[in-house]
């Protein structure tokens, strides 16, 4: 690093307050990804001024700068590719405010995804979005990436709840966009713009967000089917129904599989589960949806279906889909981890044609994600150390992500482009819908220092 950028730094932030110790630069190299580059040094920020100052020295530096938060991302969006400066924002981790009558609160974009319910649950409100790294995620990073969840079928994901913004710019001018009302039509949706930018064009100081009343009761349901094809009717069967699911997940025949094979959970051998829960305020109202769903499911040849109406029933039921992040990644040397959205009415068409992929290459791929908006993480086991394997991989991945988009879908629900998806861009976007984008990033970030190499903006 320069040493009239260090120098800088440690002015604005402190001495104590900046690393270019390589243990520390190491920390910062990757995220929940497998890449991995190290900063030159990093700076953990704890105001908007020092972000905006932070944010000036580089740009007058053409020194590139990576904003971070728990570095939970899959899709390498937090890894510095480039150098540069990493800005560590956990440590602006205030709630501001939470005002119940505006169903809103204000937070500092370090906060903890789990503080922020914890915080809201003696008010008996919850933010609805619901990352599976709820626990350790930060909100900031939320926005970023547009993170979605579970949930996402009845509640959608953050830019739903996302009602203004601190913003800090490239050159560290700070903008506030989006008010906090339920609704504003003033000027271009600045606001939905930098939710799922990645960083590219700003770095986020202060959130409003919406929240809204916490459902009272719940219950719970597991289908099996032993075919695809039913399973795949039965949700769009739901989606197209008077009843929306707060949760609606399926699990394919290959990941039943592995479960069977590295646990003692009794899964039945079949070609795919799905979990389903419902919600409300009322027991009656609940079991009314509830049995709605069952109806369904008998529809479309359920072969058995097991519900649950307490807490603990719950949860021996959703045993099986809570263990598959940490099951897989102890049955395997390596996996890539993907995350596509197809249209509903095509989940069994695509399901089909990633076994199809899976056989072509003889690769595993495992299939299970939130069927209730139709997006999939199909993860592929590999073993890194053969090339012919890896180069299998490339192959795997390229089909899965052109299958996505043939079938009208989207390169990502929830993880984000980052490094791992922005080969892909051009699959989903067309000559016209790129140009738009990389005009965006070069009117806001001229000297390209916002989190380069990233979603293929760069050209």
């Amino acid at each position: 690093m320069k040493e009239i950028i260090k120098e800088g730094l440690i002015e604005i932030v402190g001495k104590e307050n900046y690393t270019d110790q390589i243990i520390d630069l190491v920390s910062y190299s990757y995220d929940a990804s497998e890449y991995r580059s190290r900063p030159e040094c990093a700076v953990w920020a704890e105001s908007t001024d020092q972000v905006s100052r932070i944010l000036g020295l580089a740009d007058q530096n053409r020194t590139p700068i990576v904003p971070r938060g728990a570095g939970t991302g899959l899709a390498g969006l937090s890894v510095p590719v480039k150098g540069g400066i990493l800005l560590d924002l956990s440590r602006m981790n205030q709630i501001i405010r939470v005002s119940i009558p505006d169903r809103l609160v204000v937070v500092q974009p370090g906060v903890v995804y789990a503080d922020l319910q914890e915080a809201l649950a003696s008010d008996n409100f919850f933010y609805p979005p619901d990352p599976a790294s709820g626990k350790v995620c930060t909100l900031g990073g939320n926005v970023a990436t547009n993170a979605g969840g579970l949930r996402g079928a009845k509640y959608g994901v953050t830019r739903d709840y996302v009602l203004a913004l601190e913003v800090v710019l490239a050159d560290g001018e700070v903008m506030r966009i989006g008010s906090q009302t339920m609704k504003c039509s003033s000027g271009y949706d600045l606001t939905r713009l930098f939710v799922g930018s990645e960083g590219t064009l700003g770095v986020v100081t202060e959130i409003t967000l919406k929240i809204s009343p916490k459902p009272t009761e719940s219950a719970t349901a597991v289908a099996a089917f032993d075919r695809l094809e039913d399973a795949g009717e039965a949700v769009t069967l739901i989606m197209q129904s008077g009843v929306t699911p707060s949760v609606l997940e399926l699990i394919d025949a290959n990941t039943i599989s592995v479960v069977r094979k590295h646990t003692d959970l009794q899964l039945p051998e079949v070609e795919a589960m799905i979990l389903a829960e419902t919600d409300g305020n009322t027991q009656v109202d609940v079991k009314y949806q509830m049995e709605e769903l069952i109806a369904m499911f008998n529809r479309c040849n359920a072969r058995n279906i097991e519900t649950a109406y307490s807490a603990a029933d719950a949860e021996r039921l959703w045993l099986a889909r809570k263990s598959l992040g940490g099951l897989v990644g102890s049955v395997s040397k390596n996996l890539a981890s993907e995350d596509v959205t197809v249209p509903m009415g095509r989940i069994a068409e695509f399901l089909r044609k990633v076994e199809a992929i899976s056989k072509k290459h003889n690769l595993l791929i495992l299939n299970f994600g939130h069927a209730g908006d139709g997006n999939f993480h199909p993860i592929v086991l590999y073993d890194r150390s053969d090339p012919d394997q890896v180069n299998r991989l490339d192959l795997v991945l390229l089909e899965l992500h052109e299958l996505a988009c043939k079938l009208g879908g989207t390169l990502t629900g929830e993880h984000g482009i980052g490094i791992t998806k922005a080969r892909f861009m051009t699959l989903e976007h067309d000559s016209a819908a790129m140009r738009v984008m990389r005009a965006l990033k070069k009117t806001l970030d001229p000297n390209n220092i916002l989190n380069p190499g990233k979603m293929d903006l760069d050209k």
